[in-house]
């Protein structure tokens, strides 16, 4: 539907694609890796039909967005959300993010402020610190296993991806049921359309540090994830944000995978919809 330009890379525009619909209060979805805004398909139809106003983007190097070798990192990632938010001037937003798309929540936040955001939402998210060190224990990655990730990718992105997102939706128990083949073969479509670059410089960006941006946080914030989560462990993420948040409620559901916006999507929107309103 649109687009916001959001820098330059040897004079060519960097821009953000980004869809917008509906009208009333916002709803900024930010999505995960290795997606596009697209896969808030079932957020987008439930928060649309109860009036709100729903704002979808594709991440720099995803989806129809620009594709440049830079910029993949978090400080890159909240300034891109952050011209975004100006650009179309939102304020009263609820922000809502996706796995990765939760590292956008946190930093736009611990950045930019609350100002034009109302309340904030964090789904199967990284947060608050995934790296296992001295002063984080908890972490659920170490470096080695980052690396593993990165190395993975770059030897073959396609096979790799195949096996991710047989984890991401856990296929092993849920294809047939809440997972069809057409479904999980869409996603795999579009993972495989995004940047190279942009998906072998994701898995470090997983084990940022939000601690301090979380603390800085002072709007409403819903957690929600998968007690079946094989991506990002729940105990690591999910069930530690509240330690870091002044004002939170986590919901936990049971049965679901990391990709549960779509494999539980229903779920998913019994929460989210009250929440936002």
């Amino acid at each position: 539907m649109g687009s916001i330009r959001v820098g330059d890379e040897n004079g060519t525009p960097v821009e953000i694609h980004y869809e917008d619909v509906g009208s009333g209060r916002p709803v900024v979805l930010i999505h995960g890796f290795p997606a596009s805004g697209g896969s808030f398909e079932k957020q987008t139809r439930a928060l649309l039909e109860a009036g709100f106003r729903v704002v979808t983007y594709d991440r720099r190097g995803y989806g129809q967005s620009s594709h440049p070798s830079t910029g993949h990192e978090y400080d890159t990632f909240a300034d891109d959300l952050h011209q975004l938010m100006t650009g179309l001037d939102l304020r009263d937003a609820v922000l809502a993010g996706f796995s990765m798309g939760a590292g956008e929540v946190a930093r736009y936040l611990g950045t930019h402020g609350s100002e034009r955001v109302r309340k904030a939402v964090l789904l199967s998210g990284i947060t608050p610190y995934l790296l296992k060190s001295d002063d984080n224990p908890e972490g659920g990655a170490d470096q080695a296993f980052i690396g593993g990730l990165v190395d993975a990718i770059k030897a073959d992105r396609f096979a790799f991806l195949t096996s991710f997102l047989a984890n991401f939706y856990n296929v092993d128990q849920l294809l047939g049921t809440r997972m069809s083949d057409d479904a999980l073969h869409n996603s795999w479509i579009v993972a495989a359309g995004a940047s190279p670059i942009a998906t072998a410089a994701a898995p470090p960006t997983w084990v940022t540090d939000f601690r301090a941006d979380l603390e800085r946080v002072d709007v409403p914030v819903l957690v929600v994830q998968g007690d079946a989560d094989r991506i990002v462990p729940i105990d690591a993420s999910g069930r530690r944000v509240a330690s870091f948040l002044k004002d939170s409620e986590l919901v936990e559901i049971p049965g679901a995978p990391h990709g549960l916006i779509w494999t539980h999507g229903a779920e998913v929107n019994e929460v989210l919809v009250p929440f936002v309103a």
